[in-house]
């Protein structure tokens, strides 16, 4: 079946290439009994393209089920998979066939499989080997012919290191990855699932459709979208509910959903956070962190040179001699600095320390007035040439460093016209 008559079939807007690759390898592997992880971040449509995969399949026309993982009790999940026996556990009052006995044929969709307990791991990797199973509280080896699609939006291989997965269960699911693209990196289908949610908003409610003026289009682009699909759909409907006008203009996108003003630029990259989407203040705390960082290591530096060479320095206020020389005048000398960071304005020249004449205010100082600039594009120009330099040109480590794809990071490249 071609490309568009499977989006068509399956509610998919966009046109991005990752997008068509994904669906494509879907497409390719339905109709094997290959167990397939798909992989992407929350509200990406992971679901979707299990039915896909399954409704393409040799057992399109058995049972398909799809679990999520996390929302079953850790103590009840081996039960609901495999079943349980009478009087395995209190409140087992009948035998009871799990959803490996009663999909048999099928299809199971795992989601957010990173949650499985252990145990469980060890249960359904038997699955995945040889077909086998045992219900909770029996002994019996039962059989089951069941394709597993398993799905997450966590790093699984991280979990591994950290002992939290277990490995064989890893490479027995990862036969297949499909790698499904968040919508900040698809910004060309953003506009087109918005006019999609809007159309079947205004019939579900009755309501004209809602509409983009040019500036809400350019907010709704460059939003990072950290819910994704999920969260597009949600702001179209509160545009369609609680907007008076039917164009929705940059300044009634922004009182009815203030969060869009937060614009995806690049900062440090941790895999704690991803997901959630950067902004502009994101940004700003890391560029101020690494300066005062820099405005550390040369304090440390000018005290040493200060103490190597035994130097006599202008001083801010009278030293404290209890202290020693060289430790009066370092510790002047950082009052003067924190002084200048607090922006405390200091007149120059200063008196000098130890016995030196008083200067007088119309002494030629040489004094350079740094400039800082501010301009956001200049800091994103600024960290992405130093992301650059740090891993050698290696764009994709690059690209990680600064939480953007490898994509992104190469059209800002060619924006900012920056020599690898």
């Amino acid at each position: 079946m071609e490309l568009q008559a499977i989006k068509r079939r399956f509610g998919i807007v966009g046109n991005s290439e990752k997008l068509n690759r994904a669906i494509e390898t879907a497409l390719r592997v339905a109709n094997t009994d290959m167990t397939v992880l798909v992989q992407g971040e929350s509200g990406v449509g992971k679901e979707v393209f299990s039915k896909i995969i399954h409704s393409m399949s040799n057992r399109k026309h058995n049972d398909f089920i799809a679990l999520n993982c996390a929302a079953i009790p850790a103590g009840t999940i081996n039960s609901e998979l495999f079943g349980h026996e009478k009087g395995a556990f209190t409140g087992a009052t009948s035998d009871r066939k799990g959803y490996f006995e009663t999909v048999n044929g099928g299809t199971i969709f795992l989601d957010e499989i990173g949650e499985l307990p252990m145990d469980t791991m060890s249960y359904l990797l038997r699955v995945l080997e040889n077909g086998e199973f045992f219900r909770v509280g029996s002994s019996k080896v039962r059989k089951t012919d069941v394709r597993v699609i398993a799905a997450t939006n966590v790093d699984l291989k991280v979990k591994v290191k950290e002992k939290k997965f277990r490995e064989d269960l890893y490479y027995r699911l990862n036969t297949v990855s499909i790698q499904l693209p968040a919508l900040r990196d698809r910004p060309e289908d953003i506009i087109l699932l918005f006019k999609k949610f809007a159309r079947d908003f205004a019939e579900k409610y009755n309501f004209p459709t809602v509409s983009l003026d040019d500036q809400a289009q350019k907010y709704i682009r460059n939003y990072t979208w950290p819910g994704n699909i999920r969260e597009l759909k949600n702001v179209v409907e509160k545009l369609s509910v609680l907007s008076d006008e039917r164009v929705i203009t940059a300044e009634k996108l922004i009182e009815i959903v203030p969060e869009i003003r937060v614009r995806n630029l690049p900062v440090s990259y941790d895999e704690k956070l991803s997901g959630e989407g950067t902004n502009d203040r994101d940004l700003i705390y890391k560029f101020l962190f690494d300066m005062k960082k820099d405005l550390s290591d040369l304090k440390t530096l000018f005290y040493d040179l200060i103490q190597t060479n035994n130097l006599d320095l202008p001083i801010l206020d009278k030293p404290d001699y209890s202290l020693g020389r060289d430790k009066a005048m370092i510790s002047n000398i950082e009052h003067r600095i924190n002084k200048l960071e607090d922006g405390v304005d200091i007149d120059y020249p200063i008196i000098s320390d130890f016995g030196a004449d008083i200067k007088s205010k119309e002494s030629n100082y040489d004094v350079e007035v740094m400039d800082e600039n501010l301009n956001l594009s200049e800091m994103e120009k600024s960290m992405i040439i130093k992301a650059l330099k740090k891993y050698k040109g290696r764009r994709r480590n690059a690209a990680k460093e600064l939480g953007l794809s490898e994509r992104t990071l190469y059209r800002k490249i060619k924006e900012y016209e920056i020599k690898e």
